[in-house]
């Protein structure tokens, strides 16, 4: 088993704060340092320096994560290879995501795999992508299904194995009285000067909304912030500007608006992608979670899935 210190210091990378790595694996900041002092006191070499009032990793902390990240990689496989020869004890599997997919896609998958291997022990934890990132490196979840945004890591990164799921299109949801409710299909151009409904700063869903509207030529007129398709589609319903779905969101049947799919060149959509450890996703378990939610996405979106 890798020794647990290399994982605080992972997370202390990713973090930048020592706060910010004791939140993330919750401990509290003195067990974080604590840690820190010993693995450096164990392999003869200070870890960390204090900056102002902050840190920074040395050049030894970051020789040390190098070959953390091909030691984690091996463990993966390892486990994996074991998870095959011993079939019979499936053991316990985890899957984290963004609200849409911990409701839509997440839940199905869990009991075709509770069925598929009796005994398999299946949790579900909904959370952000920031969240599901750490969660998969503090060990927390093996499998997350999230939405890339401007701060994902980029594919090259070598301590996740991230494999493109499907793309979520985006539909343009506006009143039943809009000039555009009687439109089969419209553009996003072509709200460009409606007030808009977006969510929360620093959401994803507000990343979302943004790059879209932008990547069609306008920045978006901002009105209303709502993280919820409830309060988005209410506001929309009485007038107070449009919004962004995606097609895999649900919204409630009796709600008074109208939901228009954009088109476009290239149409406007969420990629969403199963990220794993580099090296777990050849745990069978694993493997048959990502072909089960693949096959769930087909179902749910036709033509949208992507198994490249």
């Amino acid at each position: 088993m890798i020794d647990s210190r290399l994982r605080v210091l992972q997370m202390v990378a990713e973090h930048g704060t020592v706060t910010g790595a004791a939140q993330a694996l919750h401990l509290t900041p003195s067990a974080v340092s604590y840690q820190l002092r010993q693995l450096g006191a164990d392999v003869g070499v200070r870890l960390v320096t204090q900056q102002g009032r902050g840190i920074r990793l040395t050049n030894a902390a970051r020789i040390l994560l190098r070959h953390t990240e091909h030691l984690r990689e091996q463990w993966e496989l390892a486990r994996a290879e074991l998870a095959t020869a011993d079939a019979q004890h499936p053991g316990q599997l985890t899957l984290c995501g963004f609200s849409t997919a911990a409701s839509r896609l997440l839940p199905p998958a869990a009991a075709s795999l509770r069925q598929a291997h009796p005994g398999l022990s299946v949790r579900i934890i909904e959370a952000e992508p920031d969240r599901c990132f750490d969660l998969l490196l503090s060990e927390e979840a093996d499998l997350a299904l999230l939405v890339v945004t401007a701060d994902s890591p980029p594919m090259t990164d070598h301590r996740f194995d991230q494999q493109p799921l499907l793309d979520d299109p985006l539909d343009l949801v506006v009143s039943r009285d809009h000039p555009l409710a009687r439109q089969r299909h419209v553009t996003l151009a072509d709200a460009a000067r409606e007030p808009w409904i977006v969510g929360t700063p620093g959401t994803t869903y507000h990343q979302l909304v943004l790059a879209a509207c932008l990547s069609a030529g306008f920045t978006p007129d901002i009105a209303h912030h709502a993280d919820e398709w409830d309060t988005g589609t209410a506001l929309v319903a009485h007038g107070f500007g449009v919004i962004l779905v995606p097609r895999l969101a649900r919204l409630r049947e009796d709600s008074p608006v109208i939901r228009i799919p954009l088109r476009g060149e290239p149409a406007p959509a969420r990629r969403i992608t199963a990220v794993t450890r580099l090296g777990a996703r050849e745990i069978p378990r694993l493997r048959h979670a990502v072909d089960i939610i693949t096959a769930i996405a087909s179902e749910t979106l036709p033509g949208t899935a992507d198994r490249s």
